[in-house]
């Protein structure tokens, strides 16, 4: 009996710092550097979405400036069918630092649309630019992301335990085939 009490205990308790963890506004980095930033990522793991259930290996992201401050996007996976591109174009939300980005897919005639940016906060980033953790502020997204196709276990179970204090559902994360 004791045993089932300490057990319901801790699930309150995590449930508890959970929502407690929600209850605050994601935080990014104090500020990133788009040069730096700039180049290819490889997906190491997400929280499944919509826009990439096609998308079955070898994810990556990769980043350009653009004249006029704006970051050119390209996407790109392996499909069952072959591979999917998705080109797209990010702007910095003002006051952020370049931690907070705003991602649009949709064609440009629709970039005055609020609904078609979508968030990209910068939750956490190395200092050498290899490994970050990009969310948004509804949780509802989550990447880990990495210069290289893998990283180490310790790694990963760090970005894992950073986003889960931040209020992220991880246990829905999938890790990525490359």
């Amino acid at each position: 009996m004791k045993l089932l009490a300490r057990a319901v205990a801790a699930t309150l308790m995590s449930f508890a710092v959970t929502a407690a963890a929600c209850a605050q506004e994601v935080k990014t980095v104090p500020a990133v550097d788009l040069k730096r930033y700039a180049g290819k990522w490889y997906e190491i793991a997400k929280i499944p979405n919509g826009f990439q259930k096609k998308c079955v290996s070898g994810t990556t992201a990769e980043y350009r400036a653009l004249e006029g401050g704006e970051i050119g996007v390209t996407n790109r996976c392996k499909t069952a069918d072959g591979s999917d591109e998705a080109q797209g174009v990010a702007r910095v939300v003002p006051g952020s630092n370049n931690s907070k980005l705003q991602v649009r897919f949709a064609p440009s005639w629709l970039g005055w649309l609020p609904m078609v940016w979508g968030d990209y906060w910068i939750m956490a980033l190395d200092e050498q630019y290899t490994l970050a953790t990009v969310g948004s502020p509804t949780r509802e997204y989550l990447w880990i992301l990495s210069r290289t196709p893998t990283i180490s276990d310790e790694q990963y179970e760090n970005a894992v335990n950073d986003a889960t204090k931040q209020g992220f559902d991880t246990s829905r994360l999938v890790k990525s085939k490359q």
